[in-house]
This record gives C-alpha cells, structure tokens and sequence, in this order.
C-alpha cells in the first residue's frame, strides 16, 4: 500500500479535510458494528471496559485530582472536562463529550471513588454500541443517521 503524504499517519484522515473527516469517531466504527456478535462483543469489551478503566484512571484519577492542587474542584472538573473532550479528537462532538465529563468529573468529586465514573462511562459507551447495532441489525443506515446529527 502506498502512503499518501497528505493522509495524516495516526488518523488515517485526509490533511486537508482532518477536521470534517474526524468529526465523528463512530462512523469510523461503522464497518464493525453489528457485523456479528464477535465484533460486537469486542467493541464492547474495549469501548465498554478498557477505554473506561484508562481514561477515567487519566482524566479523573490523576489529571482531575492533581489539579485540585492548584484550582477548585469545580475549575478542575471543568478543565478536565474540556481536555477529555479534546483528547476524543472529535470537533463535532465536543459539545456532548464536555458535558458527559464534567458528569463523570462530579461524580468523582462527589464520590471520591474512581469506580463511580468508570461504571457511568462503561454504561455509557457500551450503551452507545448496543444502541448502535439495534439501528443496523433493523436496518437503519447509521452512517447516515450520525452523518446528519
């Protein structure tokens, strides 16, 4: 396979067109979800346990708290937030992504228990997937459903 020079390596998107090509993660998903059970289950398992367990032990357990060292617990859940929702690398999803971090984030504060926000964003994630292959498996176009929100 030859490389394209102006194909970012890591995302796999066009230089030129990166910010509307990477504007949404799950369409980049799409060829997996509700193929068949294993795919499925997979997407599961690493939406719905791995990434939970890593970004919540990122952005609530060491980033959140470190940074309550030096700003207010409510600054500090908002700049979470807000880098939680940058690092997804998803302009368009921004908007949503801020407000389920700083859910997870007071729920952290709250709680002081790390396990709280991992469940909410496993819940989450894995919601989204089954959610997902639903739509396919009674024959809705996703691509076109998330192309168009």
């Amino acid at each position: 396979m030859v490389s394209d020079p102006m194909t970012d390596p890591l995302l796999g998107c066009p230089s030129t067109l990166q910010a509307h090509c990477c504007t949404d993660a799950l369409v980049r998903l799409l060829p997996l979800i509700g193929s068949s059970s294993v795919s499925t289950a997979c997407l599961v398992g690493i939406t719905g346990v791995f990434a939970p367990l890593l970004e919540e032990t990122v952005f609530r357990g060491f980033f959140m708290t470190s940074l309550t060292k030096w700003v207010p617990t409510p600054v500090a859940i908002i700049l979470s937030a807000a880098v939680f929702a940058l690092a997804h690398l998803t302009p368009g999803e921004f908007p949503q992504l801020f407000v389920l971090g700083s859910a997870l984030g007071i729920s952290y504060a709250q709680t002081r228990n790390l396990l709280t926000p991992i469940t909410i964003h496993a819940f989450w994630n894995s919601g989204v997937i089954l959610f997902l292959t639903f739509l396919q498996l009674q024959g809705y176009d996703i691509k076109e459903l998330l192309q168009t929100s």
